[in-house]
């Protein structure tokens, strides 16, 4: 478990970090605000923490605050939580087809699904010295070691499991906006994926009722038959509402449910997760940004704990909603379907999707809009468009050297990221801000990025 930290060490660490920030009468001034603190309030905050703390000895004490800041923000989840990792180009050119590509990192989604499920799937370990932990020698030795001191056997050799609560989230989960505080949605026992495109909600079961992945030429054929469909856009984009302010959407989503398309948004939440395939071509990268950032409103359901976008030349990304998770668990499921999607994949530019009638298979979903949903998607198009419009992305590559050469100058890349960030915004606004850098607590149960 996170120990709660001794209040005077905090103070101690914080006046050697302002020490070299301050001249003499500012440092004596601080140490002293420091030391009233220490004694008056800053006393009474830490005996509340450590009670908070044996109230909750089942978790962490940060998790609760922590869920709350994500759940109770108000603020829409696009450009303000919902965050993106784009993948490489497959390695071998042709398998970068959109229907290919699609198959194929959908099969590896799964696999992944059943290997955690299953309980196969392995530790997340941050290695400091890979040499000693992450061999096969040192994970037999400790694969006979009880779980309870298994951890201080890696500590031992500077490797830290990390935790892994958030993962079981990452499938068939959706954010539901409701009124003050959103809710956190899991349905492990839905076999279908949710897939978008044009605007379009389809689904389809990807797991039979034996528990088994559908063939790979199955779900080839289901794409092919999504991505051939001529239905136009709907005039009124069900995917704008989950772009809103939480509690207009939380209203909204009650007048869906209210307007008979309970079943229809159950298939929705329930789903594995939201293939977005997108019509277009990326152009460069800042285009790839902004597509995988926030798209064009209408493919995505940003309230799914992850959207797979997939575009017509085969690039590939995720945008994912940020309450339930952080990257940790996202880039390793990233890093995992690549590998699997790649060295291993289901469908080759040669194979042929299987003879199904993937009419009968596929479904549609339609929703009942009346005037008031219509005036909501509407209004929300028309604020998600202008906020978009309001984000300016550019950037350089930067070919003279990276983290390797500023290791080797040992400089800490992370610091000269910091700094950096720091540089521009005062050259810009002529002023520095205070900023926060996060930092990962997963080393400990439950723990976050915070």
């Amino acid at each position: 478990r996170l120990p709660v930290p001794k209040l005077e060490d905090t103070i101690r660490r914080y006046l050697n970090a302002q020490k070299p920030l301050l001249n003499d009468d500012q440092f004596r001034k601080t140490e002293e605000l420091a030391h009233q603190f220490e004694k008056g309030i800053g006393r009474e905050l830490h005996e509340q923490l450590v009670a908070q703390d044996n109230q909750n000895k089942h978790t962490s004490y940060i998790t609760g605050p922590w869920f709350d800041m994500y759940l109770k923000a108000r603020e829409p989840v696009v450009l303000n939580f919902n965050a993106f990792m784009s993948f490489n180009p497959d390695p071998k050119s042709e398998y970068n087809d959109q229907l290919i590509r699609a198959t194929n990192m959908t099969v590896s989604a799964i696999r992944f699904m059943k290997t955690f499920r299953a309980g196969y799937l392995e530790p997340e370990v941050f290695h400091l010295s890979p040499e000693k932990s992450d061999t096969q020698i040192f994970k037999n030795i400790i694969r006979f070691v009880p779980s309870s001191v298994s951890w201080f056997g890696a500590y031992m050799v500077n490797a830290y499991p990390l935790d892994m609560s958030q993962y079981f989230r990452l499938f068939n989960s959706t954010r539901l906006p409701k009124l003050n505080r959103d809710e956190l949605y899991t349905d492990e026992k839905a076999k279908h994926l949710l897939v978008l495109r044009n605007g379009n909600f389809y689904v389809f079961d990807v797991i039979d009722r034996d528990g088994n992945m559908l063939k790979p030429s199955e779900i080839q054929a289901h794409l092919k038959y999504i991505l051939s469909d001529n239905s136009p856009a709907p005039a009124f984009p069900l995917g704008y509402l989950s772009s809103e302010n939480r509690d207009t959407w939380a209203l909204l989503r009650k007048n869906l449910l209210d307007s008979g398309n309970e079943e229809a948004l159950q298939k929705v939440d329930s789903a594995l997760f939201c293939l977005s395939l997108d019509d277009f071509s990326v152009k460069d990268f800042v285009h790839l940004s902004h597509t995988m950032l926030h798209g064009d409103g209408a493919n995505r359901w940003y309230d799914k704990s992850f959207n797979l976008i997939i575009t017509k030349d085969g690039t590939a990304g995720v945008n994912f909603e940020h309450s339930w998770g952080d990257g940790v668990a996202v880039l390793r499921f990233q890093n995992e379907v690549f590998k699997d999607s790649t060295k291993a994949p289901a469908v080759s530019p040669q194979s042929q999707p299987a003879s199904v009638d993937s009419s009968q298979a596929v479904q549609k979903l339609d929703f009942k809009l009346n005037d008031a949903l219509k005036a909501g998607i509407t209004k929300a198009k028309q604020k998600f468009d202008a906020t978009v419009e309001s984000l300016s992305l550019n950037l350089i590559q930067f070919n003279e050297g990276g983290k390797e050469l500023l290791k080797q100058k040992k400089v800490s890349p992370d610091a000269v990221a910091q700094l950096a960030f720091q540089m521009a915004f005062l050259r810009q606004y002529n002023q520095t801000v205070p900023t926060y850098e996060s930092c990962s607590t997963a080393a400990f149960k439950h723990g976050r990025t915070e």
